[in-house]
């Protein structure tokens, strides 16, 4: 997979990992710089900026800012949907969805990243799933899981162990997944969890944090 070094270290997305997606529109009246260095300092190994409303400058500002802030945590930052923002931020990684592969495809990606950044691929089937593990992305998110006011849809756990038997590389889990039902995907196989609600709009981000950061962490001692 991609390389890249996060203070002083290749980053990599390793098993047992937590990775909150941010969404202002869903972190209750605070900003994403605040949820984030809450979120961080709790335990997130893995932080994606996914701000859908903000223009490309913002973002790009945003992104300094999330970055400086994972890289003293010794968290991976990602960027969503855009690898230029992704490169002008110095990100470790870009995620792409199915629309955006369509603007831009894997090879012209690689080309705007480099060997030593990742490139995530969000999948939301068996098909496209398999398509991907045989792609030049380094990591797969799989789902939505259960439903979420981002999707209109969900996809289950049915086809989870087909999925993780035939990865090739990380899986990430995401889709509605929080404190209440996170025990039924960690047990049917899955080691890498993704949340925007469960974290951004939680009450207290911290604590919230630390109890799925043991959840997924618990798993650990099981495998």
């Amino acid at each position: 997979m991609g390389l890249f070094l996060v203070g002083g270290m290749v980053a990599r997305i390793t098993d047992h990992s937590l990775y909150l997606v941010t969404s202002e529109e869903y972190s209750a009246g605070r900003s994403t710089l605040e949820v984030a260095e809450e979120a961080l300092s709790a335990g997130v190994d893995i932080l994606q900026m996914r701000e859908k409303t903000k223009p490309k400058d913002e973002l790009i500002k945003l992104g300094r800012k999330l970055r400086k802030l994972c890289s003293a945590a010794g968290a991976i930052f990602i960027v969503n949907d855009d690898p230029f923002v992704a490169d002008q931020t110095d990100a470790e990684g870009v995620h792409l969805g199915q629309e955006d592969l369509e603007k831009y495809p894997l090879e012209v990606v690689r080309d705007i990243m480099g060997e030593g950044r990742m490139i995530g691929v969000s999948t939301h089937s068996v098909e496209q799933f398999e398509k991907a593990n045989r792609s030049d992305a380094d990591y797969i998110a799989y789902g939505p899981i259960f439903s979420t006011r981002t999707k209109d849809y969900s996809i289950g756990l049915a086809d989870a162990g087909t999925v993780l038997e035939e990865a090739a590389k990380p899986v990430v889990f995401i889709g509605g997944i929080d404190l209440a039902n996170i025990d039924s995907v960690m047990a049917a196989g899955a080691r890498n969890i993704a949340l925007i609600r469960a974290i951004t709009a939680a009450r207290d981000v911290a604590e919230e944090t630390r109890r799925l950061k043991k959840k997924i962490t618990s798993f650990r001692k099981k495998d």
